[in-house]
């Protein structure tokens, strides 16, 4: 099987994605919705997958009125179910008979607070969404890009996964093991042409996070983390997923690449200003009162 470039977009003129075939769980919000728009927007036919039909409707609605021509599908999709991730991946794929782009960024977090005190459900539930869920999704869409010669998967990490983040509970280890996952899987699947990175965003704009963006000592602690002191956009990350995506960086698999403003250099945030009043400062460092 020839693997030169395939599944790439090489060859297309001015890095246009035009005739290219793309799947983005998480698709209808925050980042995976500006990856979907910024897709769109360089001609790629765009499947948009996530657990809300709803909020999938009004993001498709969304990037076909600001994008002419944009061509959008979406798929309700759990992550964590494994039949649900195969058919999205098999809708994406009969859109243009092919799959060359998957941006695996549905994520989150259901638990917060001291590891002495973590919900052992909810940690569950956060490990399987944001690892056990990218690993299905990588299983299913890699089979299909193999098959066809190549392709290219990025998965959306955080620099939580990469630098201690106290009191993110299962967040932090869960995108550690994402990270390890998809080096992994660039390691077994480049000789079929298949390339795998992960984007690691910084503080980004999103629901998810809205109570760190807002005015106060935590934002105040993560702009002074960050050497280019402002909040991250959801676009910023779309150009950098883009990149990585396109032909531009078809020589480039297993990396890990920092959307962040440069908080990476310097230190976790401080979030005790946020939390400290649900814990306590004992709590904080992990006392728990006996019985």
């Amino acid at each position: 099987m020839d693997t030169t470039n395939a599944g790439d977009g090489a060859g297309r003129p001015g890095g246009s994605l035009a005739g290219f075939s793309a799947l983005i769980t998480g698709g209808g919000s925050g980042i995976g919705l500006a990856c979907a728009r910024r897709l769109a927007a360089d001609g790629a036919t765009v499947t948009l997958a996530g657990r809300s039909a709803d909020r999938l409707r009004a993001a498709a609605e969304a990037i076909r009125s600001e994008v002419d021509g944009a061509t959008v599908q979406t798929v309700p999709t759990d992550v964590t179910d494994e039949a649900s991730v195969e058919a999205a991946v098999a809708a994406a794929t009969a859109a243009t008979g092919r799959l060359d782009g998957i941006v695996a960024s549905a994520g989150g977090s259901e638990t917060i607070g001291p590891i002495t005190q973590v919900d052992v459900e909810a940690w569950r539930r956060t490990i399987d969404l944001n690892l056990t869920g990218t690993m299905l999704t990588i299983k299913h869409g890699a089979r299909v890009m193999v098959r066809q010669g190549g392709g290219s998967i990025v998965a959306v990490s955080s620099i939580a996964g990469v630098l201690t983040h106290r009191w993110f509970g299962a967040y932090g280890p869960a995108k550690a093991g994402l990270e390890m996952l998809c080096a992994t899987a660039a390691d077994e699947l480049g000789p079929s042409g298949v390339r795998v990175n992960t984007v690691r965003p910084g503080l980004t704009r999103t629901d998810l996070v809205a109570p760190i963006t807002q005015p106060g000592p935590a934002l105040d602690d993560y702009l002074s983390c960050m050497p280019l002191g402002r909040v991250g956009e959801p676009d910023d990350v779309a150009a950098v997923v883009r990149f990585l995506l396109g032909p531009e960086s078809s020589w480039v698999t297993g990396q890990h690449l920092a959307a962040d403003g440069g908080h990476s250099l310097r230190r976790g945030p401080d979030i005790s200003g946020l939390i400290g009043p649900l814990f306590g400062e004992e709590g904080l460092r992990g006392v728990v009162p006996e019985g």
